[in-house]
């Protein structure tokens, strides 16, 4: 159609605006910066075996991506990568992302025009009595067809903060399912070395148990040379009785860390009870382990990462809040047929248009505006201050880890000489006892005392261990950009 005239002064100016060509528009509210924290040069943890410079090169996000292939454990390996793709929280995580990148759709597109169709056909009939008695008494019929299109012009920038909001909304979900990658490669590694632990713990208690079971079959045998002979049968049987009782919950410990790890991976709990039946040694943790420096966790810790989009996407709603004090600005038009007789609906004397611009302000809102800014201005304070706080929760996480880590370390070359004493004194005990220069209750007392240094030497292999996992759970590590990206965009 033909805009006559008149009107085109009115469409130019309309058209200027939009596309940003008068110097008018501008964008309202806070620019986010991401803020400034103040941290330590190192970890106050760090100690042999360990490296602190930044997480970088060899050592840097593939490796630390895929950090428990460190362990050199294939069947940990399997766990952790059938977890990553079968766990329903990380589907849900998954979920999150495209819903959170349907929404930055919906946020941009209100920065476009909205084009709507309509078409009606209606029969009416005036009253004859009343008003007007020369209405057509058999009626008449209006057919239209046509577009309405509305273009709000941004003037302020609050679409534009919108879109800002609705990208750090994107990004905090997309970190929130780093978040469920870190956490659940780590919950995988720590369980699947809690389980190794108790099937070991389960073998010493069963070695340990046939051993006691030969000693009180000897003491058993020499009980009819006297008293004391029966007495120290006796003992032998209540010592084997009191190791036999300490298997079940053992079992039923390991039994449960085979199924908490079926449920990680999202398949009912016995699924891999015969796969994991098979002994094998605890994982042993690397040589060398890329702690980094304080600075690096800014970049790796999802948590981090998420809270710094929050804090974004609240500054950019504060924006959206402020916006609402202004006028609006809409290129608004219509374009359609209208005719009373449906033959001649097509023709070009049916034909009607309007277009041109319009504005609205809220003047008057009851203080409405000004409270919602006052509401933006503190959830982007109290954003700030989550931020803060996940920043000092990721060094003490990161600090209190390194030490139980080292800590346990030192612990378990303890323990391995103790053990290693205690089995040299078991052998001179027996020794002297089975040569008739020793008592029975000495070997006993080695006895046990072997058995329970054995135990805690387990126990202190897979605390390593275990650590270990939650230290590269504290550094951030389990993730990588281009696999979540890859993996988050399909099916969206």
């Amino acid at each position: 159609m033909r805009v006559e005239r008149k009107m085109r002064p009115v469409v130019g100016m309309a058209c200027a605006l939009a596309f940003g060509m008068l110097p008018i528009g501008c964008t309202v509210g806070p620019e986010h910066r991401t803020p400034e924290l103040e941290g330590p040069q190192r970890f106050r943890g760090v100690n042999g075996g360990m490296t602190s410079r930044p997480v970088e090169g060899e050592a840097g996000p593939g490796a630390m991506a895929e950090w428990w292939e460190t362990m050199h454990d294939p069947l940990l390996t399997s766990l952790v990568e059938r977890a990553l793709d079968g766990s329903l929280d990380r589907k849900v995580a998954l979920e999150r992302v495209r819903e959170a990148r349907a929404l930055r759709g919906v946020a941009a597109g209100a920065r476009l025009p909205a084009v709507d169709a309509s078409a009606s056909a209606t029969r009416s009939r005036g009253s004859q009595t009343v008003g007007n008695p020369a209405a057509d008494s058999d009626g008449s019929s209006l057919y239209s067809v046509g577009l309405d299109a509305s273009w709000e012009l941004d003037v302020f920038g609050g679409l534009r903060r919108g879109v800002e909001a609705a990208d750090a909304d994107l990004g905090a979900a997309v970190e929130s399912e780093r978040l469920v990658r870190v956490t659940l490669a780590a919950e995988v590694a720590r369980t699947y070395c809690e389980y190794r632990g108790l099937q070991a713990r389960a073998a010493l208690a069963r070695r340990t148990i046939e051993s006691q079971r030969s000693t009180l079959d000897v003491a058993a045998s020499r009980s009819k040379a006297g008293l004391w002979a029966e007495i120290e049968a006796e003992q032998a049987r209540a010592q084997l009785a009191t190791r036999e009782s300490q298997l079940p919950p053992l079992i039923a410990a390991q039994q449960q860390a085979a199924y908490r790890l079926a449920l990680l991976m999202g398949k009912e709990p016995g699924a891999l009870v015969e796969e994991l039946a098979a002994e094998a040694d605890v994982p042993v943790p690397p040589s060398e382990v890329p702690v980094g420096l304080p600075a690096d966790l800014l970049r790796r810790r999802p948590d981090i990462r998420r809270a710094e989009r929050q804090l974004a996407a609240a500054t950019a709603r504060t924006g959206v809040a402020t916006a609402e004090l202004y006028p609006k600005f809409y290129l608004t038009g219509a374009a359609g047929l209208s005719s009373g007789e449906l033959a001649s609906l097509p023709d070009s004397e049916s034909g009607v248009w309007s277009i041109g611009p319009t504005m609205r302000w809220k003047v008057f809102q009851g203080g409405r505006i000004r409270a919602n800014i006052e509401a933006a201005d503190a959830r982007q304070r109290a954003a700030l201050l989550v931020f803060e706080q996940s920043w000092l929760a990721a060094l003490e996480d990161v600090e209190s880890t390194l030490t139980a880590f080292v800590q346990e370390q030192s612990r378990r070359e303890r323990l391995t000489a103790a053990v290693e004493a205690n089995r040299r004194a078991v052998d001179l005990a027996d020794s002297r006892w089975r040569n008739g220069i020793g008592d029975f209750l000495t070997v006993l007392v080695n006895q046990r005392q072997l058995f329970d240094s054995e135990d805690q030497l387990v126990q202190s292999h897979t605390a390593v261990s275990t650590a270990l996992a939650r230290l590269y759970k504290a550094l951030g590590g389990g993730w990588e950009d281009v696999a979540v990206g890859n993996q988050a965009a399909g099916g969206a």
